[in-house]
């Protein structure tokens, strides 16, 4: 059925790009490398990066799952970046969900536990958002976090990304149903980066 709309981004958009290596306030945002899965699987171990994402990894999908965001960024359905301060991997970032005809994705993100405190995912949501507008044109980037995970609350709030509302019962955790709070900033948003 054709739509009455232009869409925001024509199909092959992302996929003629090369996935940028981005500069973020002191860190850098790159593409994945085999040799992050030492990374992969402490983030993946850690017990607060579980509590959220719900997930464990073993090696061999560690190694998977770096291996496959090439793909999903020629399918134009994600993009995921290591998050590098002075040459060590200290979390990750992602727009997942991506839809290049609404201009929408959702942020990701987590950050090992020995960065925290250091305001490593503020500055990398910030600086991706950025680029998610500028450079690929998206209209929306958006987020999701439990209520019962103020940090990551903090995080949306310092990146620019307006409290929008609350959903409720939305995702399961291991210890049971949990309300998600929506946050997103908009391409016509002021950038908090000045």
């Amino acid at each position: 059925m054709p739509s009455l709309v232009e869409p925001v981004l024509s199909a092959g958009n992302m996929a003629m790009l090369k996935q940028p290596l981005l500069r973020a306030d002191g860190l850098v945002l790159r593409p994945w490398e085999p040799s992050d899965r030492p990374a992969v699987l402490a983030g993946y171990a850690d017990p607060a990066i579980q509590r959220w994402h719900c997930r464990t990894m073993t090696d061999a999908e560690a190694r998977d799952w770096i291996a496959h965001w090439p793909d999903r960024w020629q399918a134009e359905t994600g993009a995921g970046w290591a998050v590098v301060d002075s040459s060590e991997v200290v979390g990750q970032i992602s727009l997942r969900r991506l839809d290049l005809s609404e201009g929408q994705a959702e942020a990701a993100y987590w950050v090992l536990p020995a960065a925290r405190g250091r305001r490593v995912a503020p500055r990398a949501l910030t600086t991706l958002a950025t680029w998610a507008f500028a450079t690929l044109g998206l209209h929306r980037v958006e987020l999701y976090h439990s209520t019962s995970n103020p940090a990551s609350c903090r995080v949306a709030q310092r990146a620019g990304f307006t409290a929008e509302g609350t959903k409720r019962g939305e995702a399961r955790h291991t210890d049971g149903w949990h309300d998600m709070h929506v946050h997103a900033r908009l391409d016509s948003d002021p950038d908090p980066a000045g």
